[in-house]
């Protein structure tokens, strides 16, 4: 399975990136590695591209950059998102 057979709201935990080249390193640098959580925040109108949230910020992502991510589907919200977006100690 991979991030383009989510659905809104989805969440996710990485097993592997299959693109090669540049785009499969790049990917890798954003945090998109084994293990990692995520989750799809929404698509665009058509379904191309999707937004993803990964290590504290989004992602837009083609449909086919997201087919190279193999993951694990995870419950609605994976361990440690809820404080995702939520920076800094303020009270």
């Amino acid at each position: 399975m991979t991030i383009a057979d989510l659905n809104n709201g989805d969440a996710f935990k990485v097993k592997r990136v299959v693109l090669g080249r540049e785009i499969g390193k790049r990917l890798a640098d954003m945090g998109f590695v084994p293990g990692a959580a995520g989750k799809v925040v929404r698509s665009a109108l058509l379904g191309d591209p999707l937004q993803v949230k990964i290590c504290y910020y989004d992602i837009s992502l083609r449909r086919k950059e997201a087919s190279g991510v193999e993951i694990e589907p995870e419950g609605s919200q994976p361990s440690g998102m809820s404080k995702l977006g939520k920076r800094g100690g303020g009270g």
